[in-house]
């Protein structure tokens, strides 16, 4: 038994509230992988009314009977996640279970569709061309009414389970937002999330040492899984910069009304007067802010910092010592443009 499973305490019982017809808000992090989006998730579902299950898509789960919740328990018996279950039963979805929740529109079983979905976002002109060939596929259009019909009703019934009005996304892919935003069923809020790209990038040469869950026992969400890591600086630097061209793309065509920007260093370095900003934006005005994310129960899904046991945050720069003078001259020739267009020298 390791120190997480020994320290853990049984969650006080959740009951749903009575179902509301008021529509929900989800709340988007949109932003390149690795970018901090767990920690801001998880600060955002620490705070009243807002309640973070992580990246709702739930996909890359690895062993589903070794994957554990953040509350430290298999996820296959979270008592959260059990109710979340039974609540999408009452929604007329008998068979989820978060494990293969069916909430991934890439998870399409049509190899025509998954070619015409593996580029990234790339504006209203493209955009309706895929969706033009997409809609070609009767399998497509099967898959893309059950998507939607499963995320809305996991929108909603994490929402009553927390009771909370808001409930974040941290999926962070622009086409999966795409999606989301035609649905009538819940207001969607955008928080539009930046990091160093040579931080960044230097997760995607080394994301087993670097962005996971400090205890080696926990790392790939507990079940030892291990993805590979790509093999060069020009690789991890084109990925960092397609996935931030694809979100600002998206965003240009948001009113501005529906997104806000945020930076990781920002939010670690003032992460009370962000996390005011941010709650404002999500309708919370002059609400308080708890900065002890671990205090409350959270039960979120994706990077494997959720696992660690401390509330402490605190900007991560190891790249400014473990990238080498050849990796900062790859990074720059690739993607230093872009990443100086964010403020960072």
């Amino acid at each position: 038994m390791n120190a997480l499973e020994t320290s853990l305490v049984p969650d006080q019982k959740m009951i749903p509230k009575t179902r509301s017809l008021r529509k929900p808000t989800l709340c988007y992090l949109l932003s390149a992988s690795h970018s901090g989006s767990t920690l801001l998730a998880m600060l955002l579902g620490a705070q009243e009314g807002i309640c973070s299950a992580g990246e709702l898509k739930a996909a890359a789960l690895g062993n589903p009977d070794l994957y554990r919740c953040s509350c430290g328990r298999f996820i296959k018996e979270c008592e959260f996640w059990s109710q979340v279950q039974e609540e999408m039963a009452q929604e007329g979805i008998a068979d989820f279970d978060i494990t293969r929740a069916g909430t991934n529109v890439h998870q399409v079983e049509s190899r025509y569709c998954r070619r015409l979905l593996a580029p990234l976002f790339r504006g209203l002109p493209l955009e309706l061309a895929r969706d033009a060939a997409l809609h070609l596929s009767p399998r497509w259009r099967n898959h893309l009414r059950e998507t939607r019909r499963r995320n809305a009703a996991l929108i909603k019934a994490v929402g009553r389970v927390a009771e909370a009005s808001v409930v974040v996304d941290s999926s962070k892919q622009a086409l999966r937002l795409k999606y989301l935003l035609h649905d009538p069923g819940f207001h969607v809020k955008v928080i539009r999330l930046v990091r160093d790209g040579r931080a960044v990038s230097l997760t995607y040469l080394d994301e087993w040492t670097f962005a996971d869950a400090s205890d080696v026992s926990l790392r790939g969400g507990g079940s030892g899984f291990k993805r590979p890591s790509l093999d060069s600086m020009a690789v991890a630097a084109n990925q960092w910069k397609r996935s931030n061209e694809a979100a600002d793309c998206l965003v240009k065509g948001l009113p501005d009304s529906s997104w806000t920007h945020v930076s990781y260093e920002e939010l670690c370095q003032d992460p009370g007067t962000t996390l005011q900003r941010l709650q404002k934006f999500l309708g919370f005005d002059d609400a308080e802010v708890n900065l002890n994310f671990r205090s409350v129960p959270q039960h979120v899904i994706g990077n494997g910092m959720r696992l660690d046991s401390t509330s402490q945050i605190r900007l991560d720069d190891r790249w400014r010592s473990h990238l080498s003078a050849s990796d900062l001259e790859g990074f720059d020739r690739v993607a230093g443009g872009l990443n100086r267009s964010y403020g960072y020298t």
